[in-house]
């Protein structure tokens, strides 16, 4: 039984979102991510899939996405990224999958999993881009967005401790990146900081193939894992001493 993770599917089964746009490495994604997943991924494996899941705008959009998310081997854990407008409260999340028989799909989300020898938590996060920095950061809006998710990425490491039974490690996983280049929002690395993780993982970041895939800021290693980052093939996390 292994850990794996991939954010970023960016499905659009439903609607019309071709992702080729964005660079040939996007075309026919769907069905790489079907082929590398099934490749590696074994039923009794998790993959964490930290947001911009589907393009849909609601459950009855989003089903056909969540069909295909069924179908792979493996059980997921989806976090929510700044695209997933579907996303409605975990209540309505777990109702959907229950109703519709996509018993392989849970929510990352204020909360915690034990998975094999880690526990798992994170949150959305938030990020802005470089030249935006300068003009947002300092902005009310900015500041009420980093509060809110502050408050969320503490409860969800609170959840994490409470499941700790052998001094399991917690890894964090983030749609947007709490660091990168230029880019820190220290409110969050200071909680991480806090709670002393030392391994986070995010998305979000598209196009941009050549920097490390893992680097390190005050003592904890982020590593990105969009999708097309990785080629449309779920990264193992390896097991580490700790």
């Amino acid at each position: 039984m292994s850990l794996y993770v991939m954010a970023d599917l960016h499905l659009s089964t439903t609607t019309n979102k071709p992702m080729g746009i964005f660079g040939s490495r996007w075309t026919d994604h769907m069905e790489k991510i079907r082929k590398n997943w099934c490749a590696i991924v074994n039923e009794d494996d998790t993959v964490i899939v930290p947001g911009d899941i589907s393009w849909a705008i609601d459950y009855n959009e989003a089903y056909n996405d969540f069909k295909f998310i069924d179908s792979l081997p493996g059980k997921k854990l989806l976090g929510k990224g700044n695209h997933d407008y579907w996303w409605g409260t975990m209540s309505k999340n777990r109702a959907f999958t229950k109703e519709n028989g996509f018993e392989t799909i849970d929510f990352l989300y204020n909360n915690a999993y034990k998975v094999e020898d880690y526990i798992v938590c994170g949150t959305r996060g938030w990020y802005v881009d470089e030249s935006l920095q300068n003009s947002t950061t300092n902005e009310p809006e900015y500041q009420k967005i980093v509060a809110r998710e502050a408050q969320r990425l503490k409860m969800s490491l609170e959840e994490a401790i409470k499941l700790r039974e052998d001094n399991e490690k917690i890894l964090v996983f983030f749609h947007f990146p709490p660091v990168f280049k230029s880019f820190v929002c220290d409110e969050l690395v200071e909680i991480l900081t806090q709670y002393e993780i030392t391994n986070c993982y995010f998305g979000h970041i598209h196009g941009t193939y050549n920097v490390p895939r893992t680097f390190q800021y005050k003592g904890i290693d982020f590593t990105l894992i969009s999708s097309d980052f990785l080629s449309f093939t779920p990264m193992i996390i390896m097991p580490t001493e700790y």
